[in-house]
């Protein structure tokens, strides 16, 4: 088994970005790192385009992720978007695996 990263882009209105972000780890970092397999989240912004915001949430596993319920997920998004507003779109959502290997 290896760390799994959900890797979220959004598109964000630059004037709404830094409430999008604290709103953001208010409602839904708070609310994911509730469940097993949660390790961190970390927020990447775009220096060249202020528009572009990256969650990188990494989960212990993959069944561990896929087992949030989604009805949980459902309720949280909406007590997001009623917090922030029609500031933003979802526009990539990617897997990753994270590969260890033996130092050399």
């Amino acid at each position: 088994m290896s760390v799994v990263i959900e890797l979220l882009k959004f598109r964000v209105n630059p004037h709404q970005r830094e409430n999008f972000i604290q709103k953001d780890a208010e409602i839904w970092t708070t609310a994911l790192a509730k469940y097993p397999g949660f390790l961190s989240k970390e927020v990447w912004i775009n220096p060249n385009n202020p528009t572009e915001v990256i969650f990188l949430i990494r989960w212990n596993t993959l069944e561990q992720w896929q087992a949030v319920p989604q009805a949980d997920l459902e309720q949280i998004e909406q007590q997001f978007a009623q917090a922030v507003g029609d500031i933003y779109q979802l526009v990539e959502v990617t897997e990753y695996q994270v590969r260890k290997f033996p130092q050399t």
